[in-house]
């Protein structure tokens, strides 16, 4: 994929971009190094106020983020401009609790091991390698480097080729804060160009948010060169409804479960387990509800969601719809991209759709949604889990009992009781099987990359 701005409203290339050449990959990661040996060297106390500076600055400048971020990748104005502002958040968020999270502790008292002191420390590794997707073109970079830089490491940013405009924000934004240059750069690089730099002794982690041949490729390089990965890989994330619900509540929520983002979120809803007491109930305003989205222009107020990002993206969820068609699914609203400029897809619900379908399977990464009736608790956590994913899911029930079983049973990283899936900075983030591995955002993802030393004393 070129690396270029193309607006997905309109299918215009507005601004292409030259890859980086290797004598300027060679001057960033000189400079990421050398910002790292001055960084590991200074206060919590001075990184903080270098990441609040540049939190103001990016509140200052929400508005024109938003805008480039909306023309980038096709969000509406407001989910972008809240984007913004939830990353200058997050941004405080690590300033405010970084030195809590990384202070030194003693795991057991010091006489218990013979020691008449023992603490366990948490270092900056160095230079740390990020890949980072188009969907939260903000956001999921910043949940990575906040906490990286508040640890004491420095980053490289690698961002997707079609917000390369948002990358090299982003990759100004902290050294306009007061971090020391270098300590968070851009590179305007293609994806073949990823793996290979992992073979640099001066980088010694990655972390990737992506699909799972990318982590997997990337995870590859890292393991021969013995170097730390975290990964976040995607989902197809649950929605179950049981007969103690709010059927309504859950029922309008699960639209924006949905279509937020244009449904291009790893964590969206995307399979809908309804038990048979209420599936009617429920199926009924859910695809009403669905079906009066408005997918338009991301910069007028009365649109719900945007167009897909990309060309490829529209065709690959046309795919999976048509697929789905052709082997029995109902369409219960939706199922045809539109006429016209654009890459713009409507809200769309499946029905009867079957495991010999792709769609039962893969990520769908646009706003089409996968209805089931279920019979029992059992059912829904059985067909909830068999998956290849597992990244986060969404219950709906008032029953406790219930509540700790979906709790205890499904196989995700994250269980959302009556509420929609969300990323916070102060709670974990991360799934298990192929949506990926290690944690981001809160104390654990700060301490992943990190030195966890043990420093004892006779």
């Amino acid at each position: 994929m070129a690396i270029a701005t193309i607006n997905p409203t309109t299918g215009q290339v507005l601004k292409s971009f030259e890859p980086h050449t290797a004598e300027e990959i060679e001057a960033r990661i000189a400079a990421a190094d050398a910002a790292y040996r001055r960084l590991a060297g200074t206060t919590f106390a001075e990184r903080a106020g270098w990441m609040r500076r540049a939190a103001e600055i990016l509140e200052r400048e929400a508005d024109d983020v938003a805008r480039l971020i909306t023309t980038e990748m096709g969000k509406t104005f407001g989910s972008a401009k809240y984007e913004a502002l939830k990353s200058a958040t997050g941004m405080r968020h690590f300033a405010d609790n970084a030195e809590r999270y990384l202070t030194p502790e003693a795991p057991v008292p010091a006489s218990d091991v013979n020691a008449s002191a023992l603490s366990v420390r948490f270092d900056p590794i160095g230079v740390v390698l990020a890949v980072m997707p188009w969907n939260y073109p903000l956001w999921q970079a910043v949940r990575f480097a906040a906490p990286a830089l508040m640890a004491g490491n420095t980053g490289l940013l690698k961002h997707a080729s079609n917000v390369p405009q948002s990358a090299l924000y982003l990759g100004e934004l902290f050294e306009r804060g007061g971090f020391p240059p270098g300590a968070f750069q851009t590179l305007l690089i293609e994806g073949a160009a990823v793996a290979p730099l992992l073979d640099d002794r001066r980088i010694r982690a990655a972390t990737l948010t992506g699909s799972v041949a990318a982590g997997a490729s990337v995870a590859e390089a890292a393991g021969r060169n013995v170097k730390k990965t975290v990964l976040e890989l995607g989902g197809t994330d649950v929605f179950i409804v049981l007969p103690s619900a709010d059927v309504e509540k859950a029922a309008e929520l699960a639209v924006t479960a949905r279509v937020q983002n244009s449904g291009q979120s790893c964590i969206a809803a995307k399979r809908y387990y309804v038990h048979t007491e209420v599936y009617d109930a429920f199926a009924d305003r859910f695809v009403a509800g669905m079906a009066a989205t408005v997918a338009g222009d991301p910069m007028a107020e009365g649109t719900t969601f945007g167009p897909l990002a990309t060309e490829r993206g529209r065709r690959d969820v046309q795919e999976l719809v048509d697929d789905a068609r052709s082997k029995g699914a109902t369409v219960l609203t939706g199922g045809d991209a539109p006429d016209g400029a654009g890459w713009f897809y409507p809200a769309t619900v499946l029905a009867d759709v079957t495991p010999d379908m792709r769609i039962y399977r893969e990520e769908c990464f646009g706003p089409v949604a996968c209805l089931f009736r279920v019979k029992s608790i059992d059912e829904a956590i059985e067909r909830s889990n068999d998956s290849d994913f597992g990244l986060s899911s969404s219950v709906w029930t008032n029953d406790e009992g219930e509540v700790a079983r979906l709790g205890r049973e499904i196989d995700a990283g994250g269980v959302f009781v009556n509420g929609l899936t969300a990323s916070f900075p102060a709670v974990p983030f991360g799934g298990v099987k192929d949506s990926g591995y290690g944690r981001e955002l809160s104390a654990f993802g700060i301490r992943e990359f990190t030195n966890v030393k043990t420093v004892w004393r006779a």
